[in-house]
C-alpha cells in the first residue's frame, strides 16, 4: 500500500471526516457552513479539514476573510487503485477455490 493510499484511508477512518468529504461533494464550501451540517464545533471541524488536507484529498484557499474547502481531483485515486488491486486478487483467489471445489 502506498503511503498516499494509507493516509486516504486514516482520513477516511473517521465518520466525520467521512461526511465533510460528502458535503464537500456540491462544491467549496465555507468551514461555518461544514460547522452547521455536523454533529461538532467549528474548531473540531477544522482539525478534521487539516486531516483530509494533509491526506491530498481537500483542497483549501482564502477568499477575503473566508476560508473555504473543496475536493481534490482525483484525490480519491489512489485508494480507488488500491482498493481495485486488492479487490481483483480477492476475485481470483476466490474464483480458484470455486473451480477447485468443482
Amino acid at each position: 500500500m502506498s503511503n498516499r493510499s494509507a493516509a486516504c484511508l486514516d482520513a477516511l477512518g473517521d465518520p466525520v471526516r467521512r461526511r465533510i468529504v460528502e458535503l464537500l461533494a456540491d462544491g467549496p464550501t465555507a468551514v461555518g457552513v461544514l460547522a452547521d451540517q455536523l454533529p461538532v464545533r467549528r474548531p473540531a471541524v477544522s482539525k478534521h479539514l487539516r486531516v483530509l488536507v494533509n491526506a491530498g484529498l481537500v483542497d483549501h484557499t482564502s477568499v477575503g476573510t473566508r476560508n473555504l474547502y473543496a475536493l481534490v481531483e482525483g484525490g480519491l485515486a489512489p485508494l480507488q487503485e488500491w482498493l481495485a488491486r486488492n479487490w481483483d486478487a480477492a476475485l481470483a483467489a476466490f474464483a480458484d477455490d470455486i473451480q477447485k471445489g468443482s
